[in-house]
């Protein structure tokens, strides 16, 4: 199984970046616009709109308020396996960085999942500095 791990420095409080990140259907217009351009809820999922087209439906796992911690799952596609989580922590300074972490198979996708959390994470940049 290929395991993705990235890391993010925003130049925002914990605070201000968990309630952009806990606001699942807010992605595209609070978290990483331009990298989602529209999110749509369902019952215990989002459908997920990103830049280049793709559409991905992902079962939300769990939106942890302690952890400051969203996981999700991508189902109907060329994956086999897809698990993923995006976690806060207090960095000091009115900072936060930000992990990525991504665990998918098959192996062959990776370098595509990658270059989507590696856009992600700068459009991130872009809303938190």
């Amino acid at each position: 199984m290929a395991s993705i791990r990235r890391e993010v420095i925003l130049q925002a409080p914990l605070d201000q970046v968990w309630d952009a990140l806990r606001d699942i259907g807010a992605l595209h217009t609070r978290l990483a616009p331009g990298f989602v351009v529209d999110t749509k809820l369902e019952e215990g999922a989002r459908i997920v709109t990103f830049g280049n087209g793709m559409v991905a439906k992902e079962l939300i796992v769990d939106i942890d308020e302690q952890q400051h911690r969203v996981s999700w799952s991508v189902v109907g596609t060329q994956l086999t396996h897809h698990n993923a989580s995006f976690q806060l922590f207090k960095e000091g300074d009115g900072r936060t960085r930000g992990v990525w972490i991504a665990d998918l198979l098959p192996h062959a996708a990776a370098p595509m999942v990658a270059g989507m959390i590696e856009q992600g994470l700068a459009a991130m940049k872009r809303v938190f500095g």
